[in-house]
């Protein structure tokens, strides 16, 4: 699959519409966005059942803010809706690879269970 561009109208139905999205933050004018590009898209076609998405900060500041994105590149990996990885600096293709499979073996009700009782135990705190 190749990436698709996120912006303000896609994000929230591309996160929750697909199990496994992959977002990469990234600028035009960035040297080390540029050198991570080909690894994402290379990532891209090798896991064709999974979202790989851009988002540029500079056409879409507000997603970067939302985020608090606060260097570029920054690669966020979120599964079943639940934000698992987020890391600025540039990945190595093999480093990447091993990332995803790494999401992929996730227990997701563990992670769930995990949510719901930290939720629990911040609304008991008050």
């Amino acid at each position: 699959m190749t990436t698709v561009e996120i912006t303000k109208d896609n994000l929230d139905s591309t996160i929750s519409d697909n199990d496994i999205v992959l977002l990469d933050f990234w600028a035009e004018w960035c040297g080390p966005c540029r050198q991570f590009g080909p690894v994402f898209e290379q990532a891209s076609a090798d896991n064709p059942d999974l979202v790989f998405g851009k988002v540029d900060t500079e056409a879409q500041p507000e997603l970067g803010a939302t985020f608090n994105v606060m260097s570029i590149p920054t690669l966020m990996i979120f599964r079943e809706q639940v934000l698992l990885f987020s890391q600025p600096g540039s990945l190595p293709a093999p480093v990447l690879t091993d990332l995803i499979e790494k999401v992929r073996a996730l227990d997701m009700s563990e992670v769930h269970a995990e949510i719901a009782k930290q939720q629990a135990a911040a609304e008991a705190a008050g």
